[in-house]
Formats: C-alpha cells, sequence, structure tokens
C-alpha cells in the first residue's frame, strides 16, 4: 500500500510559501512562475494556510476585488484534514473528495513536511499500478 511519504520522496518536500501580507496579484505571479496552482502562506516558518488558483477566482474576481489590495491572508484556505507521511495514498484521496480540496498540506509534529495535490495522488496511482502489473508480468513469465 504506497503511503504519503513515497510521494514526497519523489516530488520533494519544499513548498513554495508567500506570507500573509502578501497582495493576490504578486502570489498568483509566484504561482506563474513556478507552473504551479497554488502557495503556502508561511510566516516565521509557521503554516498558516493555503491560496488557490481557484480561491483567487471565487474570493477575488467573482467578488469584484481587486487583485493588487486584496491580501493572501484574507483569502486562503486555513482549516484543513490531517495529513501525516505514514497515510496511505487511498486515505488522502478520501480526504480529497470528501472535502472537495485539490491540495493538502502535509505534517509531521506539526511542522510542515510538504504540500499533496491531487495530480500527485493520481500520479502515484498510476505509478503503483504498474509495479503491481510488472510483478504479476514477471510472475507470469518465470
Amino acid at each position: 500500500m504506497s503511503r504519503i511519504t513515497n510521494i514526497l520522496k519523489r516530488k520533494g518536500s519544499n513548498a513554495i510559501s508567500v506570507l500573509p501580507s502578501t497582495c493576490v496579484l504578486d502570489a498568483l505571479k509566484v504561482m506563474a512562475d513556478n507552473n504551479i496552482g497554488s502557495i503556502v502562506v508561511m510566516e516565521n516558518d509557521k503554516f498558516l494556510g493555503i491560496v488557490t488558483e481557484r480561491d483567487y477566482s471565487r474570493k477575488v474576481i467573482l467578488k469584484g476585488k481587486n487583485s493588487t489590495d486584496t491580501l493572501v491572508k484574507d483569502i486562503m484556505m486555513t482549516e484543513f484534514p490531517l495529513l501525516q507521511p505514514d497515510d496511505t495514498v487511498e486515505y488522502c484521496m478520501e480526504l480529497l473528495t470528501k472535502n472537495n480540496i485539490r491540495y493538502l498540506p502535509v505534517f509531521k509534529d506539526d511542522i510542515l513536511q510538504g504540500i499533496i495535490s491531487i495530480s500527485d495522488v493520481v500520479s502515484e496511482t498510476i505509478i503503483s499500478q504498474q509495479q503491481t502489473i510488472d510483478h504479476l508480468h514477471d510472475y507470469i513469465h518465470s
């Protein structure tokens, strides 16, 4: 059974972050520059939340707010289900689906270990299934 730690080992645990006082436009520029759909909000090495492109579209654009006047702290998501490195990928899929979210922070001893996206989960599932197919193929042909 695949674990979240496998995903973190493959993709790395460096989460790109901004301060809560960063304006939304600057956060979007960081996301675009790094080809990512979310950004972590941290201050003094403390995780505060995550801002996503979805947050931007729903909490800024659709509400007629200004991207340079709105701060990430005003639109970030702060409540997440608890996900730890030893949790299974299947459990992570359940959390993402049940909560209708696309990103989950991973914590160990209250320290951010990384961010898992729905894309990471899909990739890990494909890798795991391919390994199973390869093992079965080797078994049949040996």
